[in-house]
């Protein structure tokens, strides 16, 4: 496997490709390093240790209200909200455009702020953000229904920032993981429901046949390693949400994703992280993070009826020992061990600096570490809420949001994507369902 000088190429290419952008306001605030009420432990089943430790099988929602400074971001996300029910990170040619409601909306980022709100414990159906969240749907089924029914797109909008530096079908993964999300959450009887239903059939329809034969997708730019794996979760989120989902699409998504991950070396690398190791690190840990938690989950629940000894390791023999059949158990037991190889780089601060300051590329990586933390089970997870707590409210600014330095700088893409890094594990039921599955699926799904 090849790897590239990743600081000295990334920065040549950013600069080639008119990456890199001039802040015009703070990125920083006087607010201390406040992390949430659940003190950095609470939020697994056992206290924090050695990111290694295996003996974790969920991790716990936390009780505790959120951390004020997490509070001033939703506040400023809902506020950026435009009165069509979108969001918007503005165009790639514009990035000094800071002001939310003045750039045009685009379906990726309103997908996906309006998952930050549902990671909250937004509702469509009552609560402080319902209006949001219903007018976001709402948008998003009006640009479905307008799109073509062939092709790939849902949008004829280009050149946003999303589609720039992550690629053209950003715009169809997002919104199929958003609406993916919420239908389960719309009673039938919802007038909402089905237009959600159909516009959710649409885009995973276009997803699937969109898919190219190594299990990414194309269209990409900057960071399209950052695009193919947004598509392998929204195909998972679509299996949640109780879709028919082809399991060879979502197997070979998987699995590319996976190869970008070294286990002998500790390096990722992938042709299309524009010389990132962070961007192909996260796509490969969120990848396997599922499997990793359905292998933690057979095997704790054999030690529990007593079919395994308490101290049996996480392993394809241990795996077979308890009636999991081939391919099955090697793929899960893979998963587990690159994943446990990918813990060990979580304080690798070269790794996560990822381009050498932030952009919306950075912040989206930490939301896919934060996602595969809780569902791969295990102690790593309040170690890494920590240290994201400490290090995004040094970097907030004054009005509640974030920004990016580079690439994406949207602040409402930007805000979006922290909030989820920092609450993941508010989302530990619905994450939790991906687990089952992963545990429960016949040999031949995989």
């Amino acid at each position: 496997m090849k790897f590239l000088p990743a600081s000295l190429t990334a920065l040549m290419l950013a600069l080639l490709m008119g990456c890199v952008t001039v802040l015009l306001e703070s990125a920083t605030n006087s607010k201390p390093p406040i992390a949430d009420s659940t003190g950095g432990a609470t939020g697994a089943d056992s206290t924090a240790g050695d990111p290694t430790t295996v003996g974790v099988a969920h991790i716990v929602a936390p009780k505790e209200d959120l951390a004020p400074f997490i509070d001033d971001a939703i506040n400023w996300l809902a506020k950026a909200q435009h009165d069509s029910g979108g969001w918007g990170a503005g165009s790639h040619s514009s990035q000094q455009i800071r002001d939310p409601h003045k750039v045009q909306t685009d379906p990726a980022t309103t997908a996906f702020t309006a998952m930050a709100l549902l990671r909250v414990g937004g509702d469509p159906t009552s609560g402080k953000y319902k209006n949001h969240l219903r007018k976001a749907s709402e948008y998003l089924v009006r640009v479905v229904n307008e799109s073509d029914a062939n092709g790939p797109s849902i949008t004829t909008l280009q050149g946003t920032q999303p589609q720039s530096k992550l690629g053209q079908f950003i715009d169809t993964s997002m919104t199929l993981q958003f609406l993916s999300r919420i239908l389960p959450k719309l009673p039938e009887s919802d007038p909402l429901h089905q237009p959600v239903d159909e516009a959710l059939d649409k885009c995973l329809l276009k997803l699937q046949n969109s898919q190219k034969q190594d299990g990414s997708w194309g269209g990409g730019s900057w960071a399209g390693v950052l695009q193919s794996s947004v598509g392998c979760s929204a195909l998972e989120w679509a299996v949640a949400a109780g879709k028919t989902v082809d399991m060879d699409a979502l197997d070979r998504a998987r699995g590319h994703q996976k190869d970008n991950f070294n286990a002998e070396t500790g390096r990722a690398s992938a042709a299309d992280s524009a010389g990132i190791e962070l961007y192909a690190f996260a796509g490969s840990q969120r990848a396997a993070a599922s499997e990793a938690g359905a292998a933690r989950q057979i095997i704790e629940e054999a030690k529990r009826e007593g079919r395994l000894e308490a101290d049996a390791e996480y392993t394809e023999e241990n795996l077979r020992l308890v009636g999991i059949e081939a391919p099955k158990a090697t793929i899960l037991a893979d998963s587990f061990a690159q994943s446990m190889a990918q813990l060990a780089l979580l304080d690798n601060e070269q790794l996560l600096s990822g381009f050498g300051n932030n952009g919306g590329e950075e912040f989206l990586s930490y939301m896919l570490t934060s996602e595969s933390l809780v569902l791969q089970g295990g102690d790593a997870w309040p170690k890494w809420k920590q240290k994201m707590h400490t290090r995004m409210a040094k970097i907030q600014i004054a009005n509640g949001s974030w920004t990016g330095h580079h690439c994406i700088t949207s602040p409402v893409f930007c805000t979006a994507a922290v909030i989820q890094c920092l609450t993941a594990d508010r989302d530990e039921e619905l994450l939790r369902v991906l687990n089952d599955r992963d545990a429960q699926s016949k040999p031949e799904e995989l």
